[in-house]
């Protein structure tokens, strides 16, 4: 139940159905073709980014509230529902396989079990790049830092869990243009 829960939410695209909405288009075919918030943002404005960032957000808060009450307590389940919020993002059926990224969504479930996993990232995708001067390569570099940090705070279940998931968010980038 959880799972199937979770995919079905998590195939809920903010940037393809923002896009329909504002523009009557599909997003895939706009831009860099990638259905998530930041080719929402460059094709449809700073609203665009916005509107995308806040359902993708609010999907995966929502399912991982209904699974923690669902589920108290329990880090298992917690990660099986942020797998599938994942994995309906990336691969969702109604779209033909073919959705965002992932980004907002492993960030989201970051910021729900471990918050300041989230602060730490925003330093380190600061200092990065100040050094190499390339967003999306900092980004990437500094979610290495989330299952690290997590491992640290000795959250081990939920360091090993996104760890898992940060590699499947790395797939899509490196499959992808």
């Amino acid at each position: 139940m959880v799972a199937l829960l979770s995919y079905c939410m998590g195939s809920v695209n903010g940037a393809y159905y923002i896009t329909k909405w504002m523009t009557r288009q599909d997003i895939r075919r706009l831009g860099s073709g990638n259905a998530g918030a930041r080719n929402a943002g460059r094709e449809l404005g700073k609203k665009g980014f916005l509107y995308t960032l806040f359902i993708d957000i609010a999907k995966v808060m929502i399912a991982l509230s209904l699974t923690s009450l669902l589920f108290p307590e329990n880090k298992i389940m917690l990660l099986v529902s942020a797998f599938f919020l994942l994995f309906g993002h990336i691969w969702p059926i109604h779209l033909g396989g073919r959705g965002g990224k992932g980004v907002v969504v492993y960030l989201a479930s970051t910021l729900f079990f471990i918050p300041i996993a989230i602060i730490v990232l925003g330093l380190i995708v600061g200092i990065s790049y100040l050094l190499i001067q390339n967003f999306t390569v900092s980004g990437l570099i500094a979610m290495l830092s989330i299952p690290v940090t997590a491992w640290i705070l000795g959250e081990y279940y939920f360091g090993i869990g996104l760890f898992i998931l940060l590699i499947i968010v790395f797939i899509p980038h490196l499959t992808r243009k």
